[in-house]
């Protein structure tokens, strides 16, 4: 069962709260479940693990290839999976047009290509970026997807339709910059961080209807602090506070603890900015990135109350900690890479260097593990494949043809689904697709499909 499922009530005549107590108390002792849904960023619980044991080792363009989809226009949405169903968002170039993509994880045929909304005056971005990089949430009949401040909408994943919208999430992402944090659900709800130049703030929408339940600002006296100081690109998570459970939100300038009503239980100030990376968390500790110049690695016990900057941090490392990739923590050990290619391995309770390794390419997607082996994803489609453990042990280097490759890859059965600029793959080993026919589907332009429907009504 996904946190998704988890936070509805309609499934199981549970309160969503106490579930995710339930679930959360005994962490990290819980076992992935097999099978689970890839709801959001990073997997069933946000940490980059699954519970595939045949993903494929070795692949490129001519193996292992079950299918492979072009995806029109541009986005580093993740895909996230549901049932038969892949969704990942896209948008034009210039941010004018924004787009929600399903395509069936058998097939790799386009279910829906849904116009969602149009943008008059769109911010510039940098190229690095795009105007679809926030990762969609799904559960059971309906996905959210998220464009910053341009738009939220729920669609009934049956019928595409739009359910609800909220387009007054606004805040000021920097012209350059563009937007990235991603939606989680959270207790029932859509949790978004708003942390932008002009407002910062973490918002909760209910998920049936897109009201806002609760809206909590962030606490820090931002007066003396630059405008640019103030953004922040991550997504929440959900820890275990004694008997209850607590959502941890990185910002700008501070991380932050709120319990499931949006009231802030403790807060701890940083130099940071810009801050991407998921946070991870295991052995009583808290691992985040807390800055994008110069990023750093904390780890943090995640208790106490109101301002605990000066008393709750264990341990710090600052060399070739990543910008981008979200920290794994496997047993006792974090995985880390940096943009530039720097793996690291550390001791998770004390920070000891484990290991470092040079890896080639750049870095911005998170890694995977599948209690095997680690995946390591670079920007040109190239894929290192490590085996845990004190050393650091190449199994295999896979590459697709050179295309841009930032969207942090999902999870189906033991299957990859990797997002590169141009297209969606479903990678799986020969014995896996040996029933299968390998097939490029090419989707038709949404504007070609109602002149295809005009045509069939009036025979024009």
């Amino acid at each position: 069962m996904s946190f998704s499922a988890l936070s509805t009530q309609r499934e199981t005549g549970i309160p969503s709260s106490l579930m995710i107590a339930l679930l959360l108390i005994t962490l990290p002792a819980v076992e992935l479940v097999a099978d689970e849904p890839w709801s959001q960023f990073r997997g069933p619980h946000g940490n980059g693990h699954t519970t595939a044991e045949n993903l494929p080792l070795e692949w490129d363009e001519s193996r292992h290839v079950t299918w492979k989809t072009a995806i029109h226009d541009r986005g580093w949405s993740s895909p996230v999976i549901w049932g038969d169903q892949i969704w990942l968002t896209t948008a034009t170039r210039d941010g004018h047009r924004l787009f929600a993509v399903c395509v069936n994880k058998h097939t790799g045929e386009i279910v829906h290509d849904l116009h969602i909304f149009d943008v008059d005056d769109p911010m510039r971005i940098t190229d690095e970026n795009t105007y679809a990089t926030p990762t969609p949430v799904i559960e059971e009949g309906r996905v959210f997807v998220h464009f910053g401040t341009y738009g939220t909408a729920c669609l009934d994943t049956a019928t595409g339709d739009t359910l609800w919208t909220r387009r007054d999430l606004n805040c000021d992402h920097e012209a350059g910059a563009g937007p990235a944090s991603s939606p989680t659900l959270i207790d029932g709800k859509l949790v978004v961080h708003v942390d932008g130049r002009d407002v910062q703030y973490i918002i909760a929408l209910d998920s049936e209807t897109g009201k806002t339940v609760w809206k909590t600002p962030r606490s820090i006296d931002f007066t003396d602090i630059p405008v640019h100081h103030r953004k922040a690109y991550c997504m929440p998570i959900v820890i275990p506070r004694g008997d209850g459970v607590q959502i941890i939100s990185p910002g700008g300038r501070a991380l932050y603890a709120y319990d499931l009503h949006g009231k802030e239980l403790w807060r701890m100030q940083h130099r940071g900015w810009s801050i991407a990376p998921r946070p991870v968390y295991g052995h009583g500790l808290l691992f985040t990135i807390i800055d994008r110049d110069d990023p750093e690695l904390w780890a943090v016990r995640p208790d106490g109350n109101g301002d605990v900057t000066d008393t709750r941090v264990v341990w710090k490392e600052s060399k070739g900690m990543p910008q981008r990739c979200s920290p794994l923590l496997i047993d006792d050990q974090l995985y880390l890479v940096n943009r530039e290619g720097i793996a690291t391995c550390l001791k998770a309770e004390t920070g000891k260097l484990v290991w470092k390794k040079r890896l080639r390419g750049k870095f911005s997607a998170s890694p995977i593990y599948d209690r095997k082996h680690i995946y390591l994803f670079n920007e040109d489609a190239t894929t290192t494949v490590i085996r845990p453990g004190p050393k650091a042990d190449i199994v295999a280097t896979n590459a697709l043809d050179t295309q841009p490759l930032l969207a942090s890859p999902a999870i189906d059965g033991d299957a990859l689904i990797i997002r590169t600029e141009n297209a969606l793959y479903r990678i799986e080993n020969a014995e896996v697709t040996s029933n299968r026919t390998t097939s490029v589907t090419t989707p038709v332009p949404l504007r070609s499909r109602r002149e295809c429907l005009t045509f069939i009504r009036t025979g024009d």
